[in-house]
């Protein structure tokens, strides 16, 4: 929006101090005036000594002298109101200067503003948080996009490399053909989902209710039996009723999900234990499969989009590589934490946190179901 231009804040401030030194001359000279002047006698007194001056004297002899004193307050006031303003002002063009640069696109500028805490450098620290995080959101987004582009098209490029083949092969089954093609199209569908699901949880677009998190911990627990039992995995749950405060629906697409990513990242014969605790002021799900011994720097980048374990998981179930990807925007949004790291023996322990929901609203949740 256009403005009309107008006076500059190092100006009015300019003003303001020399206007300061104005009235405070104005106020000294009153106070003068009031206890000093009006005790002298009007007309000049002749004594022994010669004449003292009166009041009319002394006003007609320090007038001028006055004047001068007042003008030069005005010009102090100004040239050192100038000085000032601009020195209290330095920060404040620094922080405009990494505003624009901002606005222009480069993220990566940095303010750094020296000096002892006030409210210039605490808006400065706080600016360069913003711009290093929204570095680190575009620079994820930026990968994110990347990883999506090529995730969609590798089961298209796999769908026309077929047809093309079966236009070419006429003898071809058919039925072997139609197979390949669901399965290719059912993992697109599914990777079109996750993306959506990851979307609606960066948006925060979800209305929040007390959810008991043990029962979405069963609830993904029994869906998932019948893969966990194909792959010779034994599923343990157990836990405590614990109330967290968000959506449903999100926060059972999150127990799925980390129970779902303990089973296929498994060896054969291994155990999934699934428990929930209610801390105070959280409820939390804990998550512990066996597996092979991870890397620690491997663990911190599995919450990534499109990263797996040590190699892609193939087969039925095999997933996306989205899995903790949703379960970490899933918690962000609803101001939890998640923590993975490497279990002694093997596999990982992932741990989501939520805050709890109120104690009256748990009550009236827990009324309605018994």
């Amino acid at each position: 929006m256009a403005r009309p231009p107008g006076l500059s804040v190092r100006f009015k401030l300019a003003l303001s101090y020399a206007g300061f030194l104005m009235v405070a001359g104005a106020l000294l000279l009153a106070v003068v005036w009031l206890f000093l002047l009006r005790y002298v006698p009007a007309e000049a007194i002749n004594t022994i000594g010669g004449f003292v001056p009166g009041r009319d004297d002394l006003v007609r002899a320090f007038v001028p002298a006055v004047a001068w004193a007042l003008f030069f307050l005005l010009a102090f006031g100004l040239l050192g109101g100038w000085f000032l303003a601009g020195r209290m002002l330095a920060p404040l063009r620094r922080l405009t200067a990494a505003t624009r640069e901002a606005a222009g696109g480069s993220l990566s500028h940095r303010i750094e503003l020296e000096g002892r805490q006030d409210e210039f450098r605490e808006l400065a620290d706080s600016f360069d948080a913003m711009l290093a995080r929204l570095e680190a959101h575009v620079a994820e987004q930026q990968r994110f996009a990347a990883n999506a582009s090529h995730e969609l098209r590798t089961p298209l490029a796999i769908t026309r490399t077929l047809l093309e083949v079966a236009r070419t092969d006429p003898q071809r089954d058919t039925e072997a053909l139609i197979d390949r093609l669901d399965e290719v199209n059912a993992r697109a569908i599914d990777l079109t989902e996750a993306l959506l699901v990851l979307s609606r949880a960066d948006a925060q677009s979800f209305g929040r209710q007390p959810v008991d998190l043990s029962l979405l911990a069963e609830q993904a627990a029994e869906t998932l039996l019948p893969l966990a039992e194909r792959r010779g995995i034994t599923l343990e749950t157990s836990g405590e009723i614990a109330f967290a405060a968000g959506s449903p629906t999100l926060l059972l697409q999150l127990a799925t999900n980390v129970v779902h990513n303990a089973i296929v990242h498994n060896v054969e014969g291994g155990t999934v234990r699934v428990a929930v605790d209610a801390r105070p002021g959280a409820a939390l799900l804990t998550v512990e499969n066996t597996g092979e011994q991870l890397d620690p720097a491997l663990v911190a980048t599995l919450t990534e989009p499109f990263r797996r374990g040590s190699e892609r998981i193939r087969g039925d179930h095999a997933g996306v590589g989205l899995g903790l990807a949703i379960v970490k925007s899933i918690t962000r949004a609803h101001g939890g934490t998640l923590e993975l790291a490497p279990r002694d023996g093997g596999g990982l322990r992932v741990v989501v946190a939520l805050p709890a929901a109120g104690e009256g609203t748990r009550r009236s949740v827990t009324d309605a179901r018994a």
